[in-house]
């Protein structure tokens, strides 16, 4: 069973409520210096240049310092994986495109990228209400104005069967 705070509880439960939910997303790999963190939310200020105010989330979700590794705000819309039987288990993310630079990375992998994604609410960004892990990056278009990312899970289907077996070595525990 899933927990999720009372926070979040009610305000998933009530008619309106002053309380976002926020998706962070963190893109890993191997050919990154840093992970690249997004977020769905745009409430921080986290720069002022002289063109631009760069906003974001400011959270320690996986390891991030909420000081120099913010979450940056992307317009980005989400369809989440789901575990039926029948489902690929696939999760979509639709990104506009606010950096041409990420769009060229994106293109640029050969080997899968790995996404993690959390939701937690706008005013306790550190309280992880739900996370799905370890979505590798399968398809990148891109487009002009946006990026979409088809994301998967290991598939079940590929779990060893049957699996080891129970005997003495592997599983001393077992035989008392």
């Amino acid at each position: 069973m899933r927990r999720i705070s009372l926070n979040a509880r009610t305000a998933m439960d009530a008619v309106s409520t002053d309380q976002i939910q926020v998706l962070l997303f963190e893109i890993t790999h191997p050919d990154l210096a840093a992970p690249i963190r997004l977020s769905t939310d745009n409430a921080d200020l986290i720069e002022v240049t002289e063109t631009a105010q760069i906003r974001g989330t400011r959270s320690t979700w996986r390891g991030a310092d909420p000081a120099t590794e913010p979450f940056l705000w992307v317009v980005a819309s989400a369809i989440l994986p789901s575990d039926s039987q029948d489902d690929p288990g696939e999760a979509k993310l639709v990104l506009d495109v606010l950096d041409a630079a990420y769009a060229e990375l994106l293109l640029s992998f050969v080997d899968l990228a790995t996404i993690h994604i959390g939701m937690v609410m706008a005013s306790t960004p550190d309280v992880i209400e739900d996370e799905v892990l370890d979505l590798n990056l399968t398809v990148a278009n891109i487009t002009d104005t946006e990026v979409g990312l088809t994301l998967s899970r290991q598939e079940i289907e590929l779990e060893y069967y049957p699996p080891g077996r129970m005997t003495r070595t592997k599983f001393p525990g077992l035989h008392q």
